[in-house]
């Protein structure tokens, strides 16, 4: 039922394996985020690990700053339904324990881990129990040699940085791994991107890191990560966001969806609302994202308040409704006039609908 004008075509990149999650090549491009309580408090983390799986997080990265975080892993990761990415700054120990307790990922570069032996304590560990790894190369945390070289963070700094994690992966014969060159400027981040992907082709984990709260932090990671898309770079992705995790997976679907990359879940057209609105827009829509959030199959619906777009958004949606004048509004299924209401609590009714239509499709998805 949706437009389609253009296909992205994807940069072609190697497969790796987070857990039983395949990244790169022609696989889905997965959905991240990163828990915010402490992952010693292991009920609070699989809680929250739970919250964001329930609406589609594919990856979720927790940080282990100390053993007793390490630790706290073995049963977290057993619990997970996801794969587990170990966040690891400079500790060489919290890798390898966080690789033994059952991380399906590390994240660290290999260049602030210390010395050879180290790293190839490391490396061995996840060699030894399936664990991937991503070289996180992070404008705000360039080792010292590079900044030396360069001044400051710019994108030959982070390419080398990320060139340079490379080789040592490679020189213990480990490329299992991905990589990411994140920036919080975005001109910064996107060329980084832009010309590391000219360079390898390990699949690439994009992010706007420390992008801002939930209106500024969407907004600089859509237009960020949405231009590297449109060229066909990335492999899995994170919006940073100064909020809770779930408003991270939410606009990483977004972004995703707006680009036709992705859909899951209800997609949404909904008009500004104005003077010719013939119902209250902004809430039909606020309660429906909200009542909807646990449909995961893709489904398109269109909320217009007048006749104006209305019947044009809606023959190009699986349901829809068109605000008709005199209280009474048209209704359409995959595009088409259904019947005519009037009176109703639209919210509630639309629901009912979607729900049924996503049930639909649901049931076809089987057979």
């Amino acid at each position: 039922m949706e437009r389609s004008y253009q296909k992205i075509d994807r940069r072609k990149t190697r497969t790796i394996n987070v857990g039983d999650l395949k990244i790169g090549g022609k696989n889905p491009i997965l959905v991240q985020t990163m828990t915010n309580t402490p992952t010693i408090d292991i009920k609070s983390t699989l809680a929250q690990i739970k919250r964001v799986t329930d609406i589609g997080a594919d990856i979720v990265r927790v940080s282990v700053p100390d053993k007793n975080s390490t630790d706290a892993l073995k049963e977290i990761c057993k619990e997970s339904k996801v794969p587990i990415i170990a966040d690891i700054h400079f500790h060489y120990l919290r890798a390898i324990e966080s690789a033994k307790n059952g991380a399906s990922c590390l994240r660290i570069n290999p260049g602030n881990i210390g010395s050879k032996e180290k790293i190839k304590e490391v490396i061995k560990a996840a060699k030894d129990n399936e664990c991937s790894i991503r070289i996180g190369v992070n404008g705000g945390s360039l080792e010292k040699k590079i900044l030396e070289k360069y001044s400051e963070p710019n994108p030959d700094a982070l390419i080398e940085s990320a060139m340079n994690n490379i080789k040592i992966l490679e020189d213990h014969d480990f490329y299992n791994f991905k990589i990411s060159v994140k920036a919080s400027d975005i001109f910064l981040a996107i060329k980084s991107y832009e010309g590391l992907s000219e360079l390898c082709d390990y699949p690439l984990h994009l992010g706007i890191t420390e992008a801002g709260g939930r209106r500024s932090g969407s907004v600089k990671s859509s237009m960020g990560l949405g231009q590297l898309l449109l060229k066909g770079i990335g492999d899995t992705l994170r919006v940073s966001l100064s909020d809770e995790p779930e408003e991270e997976v939410r606009v990483g679907y977004e972004i995703l969806k707006g680009l036709g990359i992705r859909n899951r879940g209800v997609k949404i057209i909904s008009c500004p609302s104005c003077a010719r609105q013939q119902f209250p827009v902004i809430e039909t829509v606020k309660k429906l994202e909200s009542s909807l959030e646990d449909i995961n199959v893709p489904i398109t619906v269109s909320i217009i308040g007048c006749v104006v777009n209305g019947p044009g958004e809606a023959t190009m949606t699986q349901v829809g409704i068109t605000g008709g004048g005199n209280g009474t509004h048209m209704i359409y299924i995959n595009g088409k006039k259904d019947h005519r209401i009037t009176n109703r609590e639209l919210p509630s009714y639309l629901e009912s609908i979607i729900r049924k239509k996503a049930d639909e499709i649901m049931d076809m998805n089987k057979s």
